[in-house]
């Protein structure tokens, strides 16, 4: 699937003159999903819209106790939203819950107004986000990979315009003429994908084991999209990410070196955002971007100070740290966007208080204290441990400065000693050479 057949959201109509796309957004309030839940999942698909380059033209909800096997929101309601849609000249509809197969091929066969009408959800709007925003080799692979897993099954829900690639979102897709011989084709491609993006997660293992032997403390910087880690990466570090008021802006992860208030470095790396909801699929796809945040020694998790849903997505951003397999590791919480948060009484709940700093990424407010506090929690299990290295074992002496924070250096007769802020780690590389504080030094 060449990736110069991808139409994206910003471009869909063009040929008509059309400006920004408009769209219908659907939701579903269910025995399992009150009223006030759905309200705050559609204000985030109305993000998620927008940030595909769209607009809404209007919002529906539908009551059920469960949803409809055939339309998902039932015949009745199917025919208002054909209304709807005929009335604006609207022609794409986007629901806030994933579509079989069967309710795609049945919702667009009912609103069909001369076969312009899309159905999509939710899982479609975010893959074509990250389409649109992938500009790494690895991510536009992991994003092609994601959208053909979540394309075959489907193929036969797209009715008789197969090809789903031609105009805007939800299109992704190498269509249904042919089906079988289009779904050998997607199998495929699938596996092609999966051997360029293994060797790439290769390039990406030796890159680790790099950073692993510099013996530098790595700290991953998580959390919500669009809570501001970007943001807090470029303020810290300078490090130029694209940072915008807007879901998923940065997909592919950036590792920059920092340096601490007593010299030590640090790497800190932005990693991908979380949302609710987030496609199975694509978590398996990013995997390997997604697993930074289980190779780190401290995670970094950013919260929406300003958001009435912190609580909410802090929920959603510690399931999917316990899903990689991360969730012993420490983890120090920014409130991020402080200064525009509206009341005093928003606290994140399940946030261990301790470990809660208040910041501004943008103005750099509070960063001295979120940094002294990395400095906390770095040196926490190390120690201060003195070495001794003959004096024809320069080159041992010197790699110890890669791997621990080097404090003093004494030259005697028998040996240089060096004292140094050390990790376990480091402990057990160059256990050989621990010894007792030398003689002779201090007046002694």
């Amino acid at each position: 699937m060449a990736r110069g057949r991808y139409i994206l959201m910003k471009d869909l109509f063009k040929e008509e003159g059309i400006g920004i796309a408009q769209a219908v957004l659907v939701g579903l309030i269910t025995y399992s999903r009150d009223e006030r839940e759905c309200a705050i999942s559609m204000d985030e698909l109305e993000r998620l819209l927008d940030t595909a380059g769209g607009s809404v033209y209007a919002r529906m909800v539908q009551s059920k106790d469960s949803p409809d096997s055939r339309t998902c929101i039932g015949s009745g309601k199917v025919l208002e939203l054909r209304d709807l849609c005929r009335a604006g000249d609207i022609r794409l509809v986007v629901f806030d819950c994933d579509l079989t197969p069967a309710q795609i091929k049945n919702l667009e066969r009912e609103l069909d107004d001369g076969g312009e009408v899309r159905v999509i959800d939710r899982s479609m709007l975010i893959l074509d986000i990250f389409a649109l925003h992938a500009t790494s080799a690895e991510g536009k692979l992991q994003v092609e990979l994601a959208q053909l897993r979540y394309t075959i099954p489907r193929l036969s829900g797209h009715g008789t315009e197969l090809s789903r690639l031609g105009g805007g979102i939800g299109t992704r897709g190498p269509g249904e003429t042919k089906l079988e011989s289009d779904r050998r084709h997607i199998k495929r491609r699938i596996a092609a994908l999966e051997e360029d993006i293994r060797a790439l997660e290769a390039t990406r293992m030796t890159q680790r084991k790099q950073r692993e032997k510099s013996g530098l403390p790595k700290v991953a910087v998580a959390g919500y999209t669009n809570a501001g880690k970007s943001t807090l990466l470029n303020t810290l570090t300078g490090a130029g990410i694209l940072a915008e008021d807007k879901l998923f802006a940065t997909l592919d992860p950036t590792t920059r070196k920092f340096v601490m208030p007593d010299d030590t470095e640090i790497l800190l790396t932005d990693t991908v955002g979380f949302i609710r909801n987030l496609p199975h699929h694509l978590i398996s796809a990013f995997r390997s971007t997604l697993e930074e945040v289980l190779y780190a020694d401290v995670i970094l998790v950013v919260l929406d100070f300003s958001d009435p849903e912190c609580d909410a997505q802090l929920a959603v951003t510690k399931a999917l740290i316990s899903d990689l397999g991360a969730a012993d590791k420490p983890i120090l919480y920014a409130l991020n966007k402080c200064d525009v948060r509206v009341g005093s009484e928003i606290k994140p709940a399940d946030a261990d208080s301790a470990n809660t700093v208040e910041i501004s990424a943008k103005t750099g407010w509070g960063l001295d204290v979120i940094v002294a506090r990395l400095v906390e929690i770095i040196r926490e299990g190390k120690r201060d441990l003195w070495y001794r290295f003959g004096h024809t074992d320069g080159a041992l002496a010197s790699q110890l400065y890669k791997y621990a924070a080097v404090l003093r250096t004494e030259y005697l007769e028998d040996g240089v000693y060096m004292l140094a802020t050390s990790d376990k780690k480091t402990q057990g590389t160059f256990a050989a050479y621990l010894c007792d504080e030398p003689r002779g030094i201090d007046g002694e």
